[in-house]
């Protein structure tokens, strides 16, 4: 159930966002308890963004999550952020992170909701 989508400007070749997928996915099932099985990543490059004026490089990044515990927020941002400087070699300051917790009843899976 745990989603999260990685949006950046820095331009990567569909092979770069496949690796980029496969390192942050164990990383969030480890981060959140999750199972893998359950964890969806999707990577948007090369989009337009500015950020603060600037086109330098940035990312803005939405996880969402059913019991997504809000008192460990600061402490995924850090881990999201630190992984993204070190892959994408992109500023800490230049990475903003949607949090969202979603209601089980409001997230659908096989047919059917959790």
């Amino acid at each position: 159930m745990p989603y999260l989508k990685i949006s950046t400007n820095q331009v990567l070749d569909k092979e770069s966002e496949s690796e980029l997928a496969a390192a942050m996915s164990p990383l969030l099932a480890t981060m959140l308890g999750k199972p893998e099985s359950y964890i969806m990543v999707e990577i948007q490059s090369g989009l337009s963004m500015l950020f603060a004026g600037s086109a330098e490089p940035l990312a803005y990044l939405e996880l969402k999550s059913i019991g997504l515990p809000e008192s460990r927020s600061g402490e995924f941002s850090k881990q999201l952020c630190d992984f993204i400087n070190a892959r994408l070699d992109i500023n800490r300051d230049r990475i903003y992170i949607e949090f969202s917790a979603a209601e089980r009843h409001l997230w659908g899976w096989n047919s059917d909701t959790f």
